[in-house]
């Protein structure tokens, strides 16, 4: 015979009839606020990180602890290192800056020898000889020609300027730049020059009775400057 319960439902009798029924288990209980962790000023409220346990937070952070381990990052060596590469630049390139600088102060000036100077006594030059101790200094041969006159021959090629050289076994000046040629007294007879070498003053001082030559003023052949007293010492 059923039974009907409080709420109009009938169950039915029989064995058992009166056990009770199984219940459902019951839901967690909610953290009490004891339990709650309890977040930092500035992180909000149920931050994960926070909230997991502290040696998972510990592993989460130690990649970003050791960042600089992978050469991402710059030591205070390397930092060291780049300062001093730096400064050995700025100074290399101040260094240069003050070269130029110094270099353009200083004006180019070509320091040539003088144009009068002195050469010895007039009998140190002996008769037919051509004296080449002052063209590798001034640029001149002393020659005491044949008739006795001491002339200073400059040591200029009159084609296009190069230092002629006294060739002794040939009794000539020669060119070696377009080859040509002069006689011992200074006269062209070959190659594309177009005259012959000029000469230089030249003259006793009274003081010292020594021989002075002056580049300064010279003398050309085809001008019939060589007759000139001033170009040639008579020799006694």
């Amino acid at each position: 015979m059923a039974d009907e319960s409080t709420d109009g439902t009938k169950t039915p009798a029989g064995p058992g009839a009166g056990a009770a029924k199984p219940s459902a288990p019951a839901p967690p209980a909610a953290p009490t606020a004891a339990q709650r962790p309890v977040p930092k000023p500035h992180e909000p409220p149920g931050n994960p990180v926070m909230i997991a346990p502290r040696a998972d937070r510990e592993a989460a952070a130690a990649p970003a602890a050791a960042a600089p381990a992978d050469g991402k990052g710059v030591s205070r060596r390397g930092l060291f290192s780049w300062a001093a590469a730096g400064w050995v630049g700025f100074s290399a390139a101040i260094g240069g800056c003050m070269t130029a600088f110094g270099r353009f102060m200083i004006p180019n000036v070509l320091y040539e020898p003088p144009t009068e100077f002195k050469v010895g006594k007039p009998e140190d030059f002996p008769k037919g000889v051509v004296d080449e101790r002052f063209k590798e200094s001034n640029g001149v041969w002393i020659v005491r020609e044949d008739d006795n006159h001491l002339v200073a021959i400059i040591a200029v090629c009159t084609h296009l300027g190069c230092p002629p050289n006294w060739l002794a076994p040939l009794n000539k000046f020669k060119c070696p730049c377009h080859g040509s040629g002069y006689y011992k007294s200074g006269i062209n007879f070959e190659g594309p020059t177009p005259r012959p070498l000029e000469r230089a003053a030249i003259w006793v001082d009274p003081d010292d009775g020594q021989v002075v030559v002056d580049k300064s003023r010279k003398f050309r052949w085809e001008l019939g400057q060589w007759d000139d007293p001033a170009s040639f010492i008579k020799m006694g």
